[in-house]
């Protein structure tokens, strides 16, 4: 089975940009997805990217991040940029029912 591990992560102010990690430990052919979860919400679908690169991105992110994937090193990532207090929340990694732990990401004002 697959396993998945996000890092990036961090504590940054408002305006700033952090670059998030999933490494999957073989590779995979559909699609990956970024999902984040912020403390007493639901998780949420952040953005998905397919194999051939086709992506999409939840319409509270667009234009701020940006995913993208490396199918030579198993790995999908998270450009975000401009980062506000209302995307802080753990990101997590999502492979088909396959989850990572996730990474924590704190946006100060």
């Amino acid at each position: 089975q697959v396993q998945l591990v996000e890092s990036g992560g961090g504590v940054v102010q408002a305006g700033e940009s952090l670059k998030l990690s999933c490494v999957a430990s073989r590779s995979t052919f559909g699609v990956m997805n970024w999902y984040r979860q912020a403390p007493g919400k639901e998780r949420e679908l952040v953005a998905t990217v397919a194999r051939d690169g086709t992506k999409t991105h939840a319409a509270a992110v667009e234009g701020r991040f940006f995913v993208s994937r490396d199918n030579a090193k198993s790995t999908i990532y998270l450009q975000m940029n401009n980062l506000q207090p209302e995307d802080t929340a753990k990101y997590y990694c999502n492979y088909f029912s396959i989850w990572g732990r996730g990474t924590q990401v704190t946006v100060s004002s």
